[in-house]
C-alpha cells in the first residue's frame, strides 16, 4: 500500500467518525460500509461508560468528533509531508495503550500503520472496546490492513519495537522488560496554565474546559495554574462555575469528598467551589477535582521553572505569556502533529 492510499483509508474513517456527536447521529449515504457499522457504533458508545465508569457518553463523543476533525485529508498531508518513508523496513511495533480517556492511543496506532508497520496491540482493560471496533471499520475499507492489526489477548510478544504508556510507576517495570527494544515509554505528565489576570471571561471559561474534560484525568488536562502574587482567584472560580454538572456525577463527586476531607484533616488551606478544590502545592500532579496553583512573583521564573521541570509537563496553556503554549480550551484537541512528550513517533518509527 503506498502512504497516499493508507492516507485515504484514515479519511474515510474520519468521514465515518463525522457522522456521531452527542447532538445527533446523522447517517450520511455516501459513507463507506454504514449499512454494517453505523448502528453498532451507536450502540457501542451507549455502552461505553458500562464498559469503563470514566466514559459518560459526553465525552465518548466528544473524543470520536476531535478524531473526525483531526483526520481530513488536509490535516493528514500538513502532517506527513515532512517525512521521508521510502526505503522503509516494515517491522512489527507492539503498543501498551493506556484506558484513562476514550481512544488515547488512537495516535500511535494510526502512526504505526501510516510508517509502513504492522501493529500489536495491548489494550487496557479499561478500553478494549472502541479501538477494536474502529480496527474493524478500517480493515473493512482495506483488506490488506488485516494482516497489519493484532489485538493481543494476553502477554505482548513477537515485536520489533514498542510504545507503553503508563505512570511512573509502571514505566520502571517498562523500561525493564522492553530494554532490548527500541522504545518509546511514556510517564506521568500533567499540564499546566500561566495566568496573569488579564485573561477575558470567555478565556477563564475555556480553562475550565482544559480542566474538566474527561474529569480531570487526561496528561493534557489542566491540573495546576500559576499565577501572580496578588492575583484574585474570584476570576478563575467564574471561570469553573459553568461545568458545576460535574457534580451530578457520582465518581467524580465521590472523588471530590475524598480529597476534601484528606486535605481538611491535613490542615491545609484550601479554596472550594463545592465541586473544585484548589490547593497551593509546589507539585504537578492534582486529584481528580482538585487543581493546585503557584503563585509567581516574576514571569521569568516561571519560564525557567517550566523549562527545569519540562520533563513532567504536557503542554502549558496561556494567553502567549508562554512561548509555544496552547490557547484555553484547546488542550483536549490536539493537531497530529503535537506529539505526546514531544517525541515525534512518527520519525522514531521510520527509523526502526
Amino acid at each position: 500500500m503506498t502512504l497516499e492510499h493508507k492516507k485515504n483509508i484514515f479519511v474515510e474513517l474520519g468521514k465515518f467518525l463525522s457522522q456521531f456527536s452527542e447532538a445527533e447521529n446523522t447517517k450520511c449515504q455516501s459513507v463507506l460500509f454504514n449499512d454494517l457499522y453505523f448502528d453498532q457504533f451507536i450502540d457501542l458508545i451507549q455502552l461505553s461508560p458500562s464498559h469503563n465508569g470514566w466514559y459518560t457518553n459526553e465525552n465518548v463523543y466528544f473524543s470520536i468528533q476531535t478524531w473526525a476533525e483531526a483526520l481530513s485529508e488536509d490535516n493528514l498531508n500538513q502532517w506527513l509531508e515532512a517525512y521521508d518513508f521510502i526505503g522503509v523496513e516494515s517491522k512489527t511495533v507492539g503498543l501498551v495503550l493506556a484506558g484513562n480517556i476514550p481512544l488515547v492511543g488512537f495516535h500511535d496506532f494510526i502512526s504505526v500503520l501510516l510508517s509502513g508497520h504492522k501493529v500489536v496491540v495491548k489494550t487496557s482493560s479499561n478500553d478494549q472496546h472502541l479501538l477494536p471496533f474502529l480496527a474493524k471499520y478500517i480493515i473493512s475499507v482495506e483488506p490488506k490492513f488485516g494482516g497489519y492489526i493484532t489485538f493481543a489477548e494476553g502477554k505482548l510478544e513477537n515485536f520489533d519495537a514498542v510504545i507503553a504508556t503508563g505512570s511512573n510507576n509502571t514505566a520502571r517495570y517498562f523500561e525493564y522488560y522492553f530494554k532490548d527494544k527500541p522504545s518509546i515509554i511514556r510517564k506521568t505528565r500533567n499540564s499546566v496554565a500561566v495566568l496573569n489576570g488579564n485573561e477575558s471571561e470567555k478565556q477563564m471559561i475555556a480553562l475550565g474546559e482544559d480542566v474538566f474534560r474527561y474529569f480531570g484525568l487526561g496528561c493534557r488536562n489542566v491540573s495546576k495554574i500559576f499565577v501572580p502574587r496578588d492575583y484574585n482567584f474570584d476570576a478563575f472560580f467564574g471561570g469553573m462555575y459553568p461545568y458545576h454538572q460535574v457534580m451530578k456525577f457520582e465518581k467524580y463527586i465521590n472523588n471530590y469528598d475524598y480529597n476534601k476531607a484528606v486535605f481538611l484533616m491535613s490542615n491545609f488551606n484550601l479554596l472550594d467551589n463545592e465541586f473544585l478544590i484548589i490547593k497551593e502545592d509546589s507539585s504537578y500532579s492534582s486529584p481528580i477535582s482538585s487543581v493546585f496553583y503557584e503563585y509567581y512573583d516574576n514571569l521569568d521564573d516561571v519560564k525557567n521553572k517550566l523549562q527545569q521541570d519540562q520533563e513532567q509537563i504536557q503542554c502549558i496553556v496561556s494567553n502567549d505569556l508562554i512561548e509555544n503554549s496552547v490557547p484555553f480550551g484547546q488542550t483536549q484537541k490536539p493537531n497530529l502533529w503535537d506529539y505526546a512528550d514531544n517525541v515525534d513517533t512518527i520519525n522514531f518509527l521510520i527509523k526502526l
